[in-house]
């Protein structure tokens, strides 16, 4: 069996059919169909079978679906067992980055890379609503991506690194009549105009829920992802807002107020697919990029990477 065909069934499988996975692979919908179809030739049974428009792996297909994984993982291990004769890892790794967190942690990460011979890290801006930070590691090598602090788990099949846990205060104008206080609960809030991020985004989802618990919808006059522009917004007293402590915080005017009495908070996360993670390279960009999140929240984790 060919290893491409393999990652071509694995990708249908993800992706949710042919011309989604053709655009992952960057080949057109013929050619996928084709490796499929040579695929089930040498394995001598249907992998795929139609369903209405469109089509799905067959029990046979799904197995070995499975095995592809397997098979990519098992390949990068063998690469990389060369690669230990050759001392450190080399090579070029790709990171998506959301824009806060790249803020907060790429600066540093390059700095470490910089130190690091042979080794290259390409940044991509990849600000996406939550469902669709796993479809970048199909480009990717890295992907840093955010989620609210409580449930709302990642795929399986993907490997998942955590980096850091950063609260979200609310963001209040210097002179608001709130901003002297030392904390506050959901119904402090109720009947403020609100300053959100975009809807499918972590924290428009973790104001959702202080709106439920404050028993009030929230009244967002204005929605926008950059978090500068909020602050910008908040500053000048156009409303409040939710911002991560983080990566926020910084324009003169805003004082952030930690927030009590619910899950007010993000994870950022790297996620991986199974082979990329067995690269040791992208296992050593991994470790320096944990050790600038520890470095950015103050945590004391010790990080190393062979």
């Amino acid at each position: 069996m060919d290893a491409h065909h393999l990652a071509t069934l694995r990708a249908v499988r993800d992706a949710g059919g042919v011309t989604a996975a053709a655009a992952r692979l960057h080949l057109t919908p013929s050619a996928v169909s084709q490796h499929l179809r040579l695929l089930a030739d040498q394995v001598g049974t249907p992998l795929v079978e139609r369903v209405g428009r469109g089509i799905r792996l067959t029990e046979a297909g799904q197995a070995l679906a499975d095995a592809a994984v397997e098979v990519a993982v098992a390949m990068e291990r063998a690469a990389g067992a060369v690669e230990e004769f050759r001392g450190s890892p080399t090579g070029r790794v790709r990171v998506a980055f959301f824009q806060s967190a790249a803020a907060l942690l790429a600066p540093g990460l390059l700095h470490r890379i910089a130190a690091r011979h042979g080794v290259e890290v390409e940044l991509g801006d990849r600000d996406v609503a939550q469902h669709d930070f796993p479809t970048l590691t199909a480009d990717f090598d890295l992907v840093v991506a955010h989620r609210p602090d409580t449930g709302d788990d990642w795929p399986s099949g993907l490997q998942v690194v955590p980096l850091l846990r950063e609260p979200l205060d609310v963001a209040l104008r210097e002179d608001h009549p709130l901003a002297d206080r030392t904390e506050l609960a959901p119904a402090d809030l109720a009947g403020q105009r609100w300053i959100a991020v975009q809807e499918g985004f972590p924290v428009a989802r973790v104001l959702d829920r202080v709106a439920a618990v404050a028993g009030t919808p929230p009244e967002v006059v204005q929605r926008f992802n950059d978090f500068g522009v909020v602050e910008a917004l908040v500053a000048a007293g156009h409303g409040i807002s939710l911002l991560p402590r983080y990566t926020a915080g910084s324009r003169p005017g805003v004082r952030l107020v930690p927030l009590a009495g619910v899950a007010a908070a993000r994870r950022t996360d790297a996620l991986m697919t199974p082979e990329r993670a067995a690269r040791r390279v992208v296992r050593l960009v991994l470790a320096d990029l944990r050790a600038e999140a520890d470095d950015a929240t103050g945590v004391n984790r010790q990080v190393t990477a062979r």
